[in-house]
C-alpha cells in the first residue's frame, strides 16, 4: 500500500510544481508598498485562474484589498497562463496579461497593443 501513495505522490510532483494557487507578494515599489494576491480558480469558471488582493502592505489604500486583480488567466502549457486581464491599482487601468510560473516566481504581465510591464511576484504560501 505504501509504494502505491509514494507512487502517487511523485507521479504529481510535477504537476504540484506548476501549481499557482496560494498567496503571493508583488514586487515592492519605490514607497516600500507591495500587495499580497490570492490566487484559485474563478468562482465563476474553476477552468480559469483568478487573484484577489487579500493584503495592501505599507499603503493607506486600504480599499483595494478584497478587489479582483488578475481575471480569466487560461491554461497555456506548464506553468504558464494568458489570455486573462489585470488591473493595475496604481493607475486604475486593465490590461491584458500573461503569467508565467518558474518555482517560487511568478512573472506578471500586463499589455497595451505590443508594450508590456510586468513583476516577478514570490509565493508566500
Amino acid at each position: 500500500m505504501l509504494k502505491y501513495i509514494v507512487a502517487a505522490l511523485l507521479t504529481a510532483s510535477p504537476v504540484l510544481a506548476q501549481d499557482v494557487n496560494g498567496t503571493w507578494k508583488t514586487e515592492t515599489s519605490d514607497a516600500g508598498a507591495h500587495l499580497e494576491v490570492r490566487i484559485g480558480p474563478c468562482s465563476y469558471d474553476t477552468a480559469k485562474t483568478c487573484g484577489v488582493i487579500n493584503k495592501a502592505v505599507g499603503t493607506d489604500n486600504k480599499a483595494i484589498v478584497g478587489k479582483a486583480i488578475i481575471k480569466d488567466m487560461q491554461p497555456n502549457g506548464a506553468g504558464k497562463w494568458h489570455k486573462g486581464t489585470i488591473w493595475a491599482p496604481d493607475d486604475d487601468k486593465t490590461y491584458r496579461s500573461n503569467m508565467a510560473l518558474s518555482g517560487n516566481v511568478l512573472k506578471v504581465e500586463g499589455c497595451v497593443a505590443v508594450f508590456c510591464r510586468g513583476q516577478n511576484w514570490t509565493r508566500i504560501n
